[in-house]
């Protein structure tokens, strides 16, 4: 268990010219304890610029080209910048070995140092070894960053928890270790980096997503963790809702953004994690392409995950994985919510993934008439084959003479179909969203048509999640906790209404 009290100390990182806007850094300075700036990224603010405008302390930090940065100057130009900068910012990063020269040491006491190595692969004791090394050299704080890879992912924290000292920090860049700089401060790491604007490609998020998704700077304590896995689920909305209930309901756990692309790997590599660090992963949600595997490797599954092949949960029962879907759930409990009856009526599920099986499935069992429609002729005939229902190629596929229309790909830039041969006041339901309204709600918006967007299928789907991994019941308003324009995006766009034909 990691003992909560402590604060973390956040510190909004400057790395795009657009940064230096005065509203913008005016918004941060209420959120954050410090302030870095990337000068090789953004140049040399003027300090007292930036003290009129944020009041916690200010870093600066020019990072060469070899350490992963912009700068490809000099050493001796970059060193004298690096002196010249700790006259008027609180701290300098210097990087191990090539800035810890005497006369840099010299002219830089170790209270406004932080020494910082950006190395590639290295195992937990390449770590410690390193670290023994640069603690020779006395600073404020030492930083870590391992490149991403397998081992690099879990090494970084690995390390925390064993070294334990409050003057540390580690955790993996790049978009694969997001959640071990999420993780680092409950395992000891006395700051968590978040950037001024958007989440970037290294990595790190923003600053708003570590306050609102994640319940940071508090540090509640931890028994252990849940999380989303996929190829890239740093932008789900599920992280927000799901930290949100578990802090609600004073669950001790924490739901992780989880980048792979082996879920068995990325299982593997928790489980020794959660050994480590005494932090276990309890249960994932899965995002495509793992929700095949998910069911693969799971030790017991429902009847909804065997009957399409697919799930997207995975909860520990008992010491095996259990494999769900809440595919099912998340469309006829939507189309319920719009006053939709699909007993009887023709629908078209248009995508033969995991989620389009579970869906085309359920549809059935409600009554429905099911046809598939795939872009892969040989995917198509696949998922028909097991599930017993008809199938049309996308290529030759018409709306037309069905009344309820089920996107289940994860195309969301222009409509998988189109909907000029729609009948009118057939429904448009779709799983994928996004900030802004889809192509396809978009277009059926365009046509009149009814239709539910993503986000409330997405919604109806986090809660059965929760459920399902925590045993808890998601609280009623843990919604808030999104955006406005998020959560008026999660309405059923048109009225529907009851659909029989």
């Amino acid at each position: 268990m990691r003992q909560g009290g402590r604060r973390a100390q956040l510190v909004a990182v400057l790395t795009s010219p657009d940064d230096l806007d005065h509203d913008r850094l005016s918004g941060v300075d209420s959120l954050a304890d410090g302030l870095e700036v990337r000068a090789d990224l953004v140049g040399d603010p003027e300090p007292r610029w930036l003290r009129r405008n944020f009041t916690g302390s200010l870093t600066h930090c020019l990072r060469s080209h070899r350490h992963g940065g912009r700068y490809q100057g000099r050493t001796g130009e970059r060193q004298a910048r690096l002196v010249h900068a700790a006259d008027q910012y609180d701290v300098v990063d210097l990087e191990w070995p090539d800035d810890l020269t005497p006369d840099v040491l010299a002219r830089i006491p170790p209270h406004r140092r932080r020494i910082s190595w950006h190395g590639g692969e290295t195992g937990l004791d390449g770590l410690l070894r390193l670290f023994d090394t640069m603690a020779t050299v006395p600073a404020a704080l030492y930083l870590l960053s391992v490149s991403p890879s397998a081992e690099g992912s879990t090494s970084a924290p690995m390390f925390l928890s064993t070294l334990d000292r409050p003057d540390v920090t580690a955790f993996a860049s790049g978009p694969a270790g997001i959640w071990t700089r999420i993780l680092a401060p409950w395992l000891g790491a006395p700051v968590v980096f978040g950037h001024v604007g958007a989440e970037g490609p290294d990595g790190m998020p923003s600053l708003r997503q570590l306050v609102a998704d994640y319940g940071l700077p508090a540090l509640p304590q931890l028994d252990h963790l849940y999380g989303i896995a996929g190829v890239s689920p740093g932008r789900s909305l599920s992280p927000r809702l799901h930290n949100t209930a578990l802090r609600t309901l004073g669950l001790r756990a924490l739901y992780l953004p989880f980048p792979s692309r082996s879920l068995s790997r990325l299982l593997h590599t928790t489980a020794s994690l959660g050994t480590h660090a005494g932090l276990p992963l309890r249960g994932l949600t899965v995002t495509a392409p793992h929700k095949e595997d998910a069911l693969d490797l799971a030790g017991t599954a429902s009847r909804a995950a065997r009957g399409s092949g697919a799930a997207n949960v995975l909860s520990l029962e008992n010491g095996r994985w259990h494999a769900d879907t809440t595919d099912p759930a998340g469309v006829l409990d939507s189309l319920a919510a719009a006053g939709v009856d699909p007993a009887g009526c023709s629908a078209a599920v248009v995508g033969c993934g995991g989620a389009g099986r579970a869906v085309a499935l359920a549809l059935r069992e409600a009554g429905a008439r099911v046809t598939l429609v795939n872009r892969s002729r040989d995917r198509g005939l696949r998922a028909a084959s097991l599930m017993g229902l008809p199938f049309i190629p996308l290529l030759v596929f018409s709306a037309r003479g069905h009344s309820l229309l089920v996107h289940a790909t994860p195309l969301a830039d222009c409509p998988p179909f189109q909907l000029t041969t729609a009948d009118p006041g057939a429904v448009v339901l779709e799983l994928v969203y996004r900030e802004e309204p889809t192509a396809l709600m978009t277009a059926a918006h365009a046509h009149g048509l009814p239709a539910i967007d993503g986000r409330s299928v997405l919604l109806i789907e986090v809660r059965e999640q929760f459920r399902l991994l925590t045993g808890h019941t998601m609280p009623a308003d843990t919604v808030r906790a999104l955006p406005q324009d998020a959560s008026q995006h999660s309405t059923t766009l048109c009225p529907a209404k009851a659909i029989r034909s």
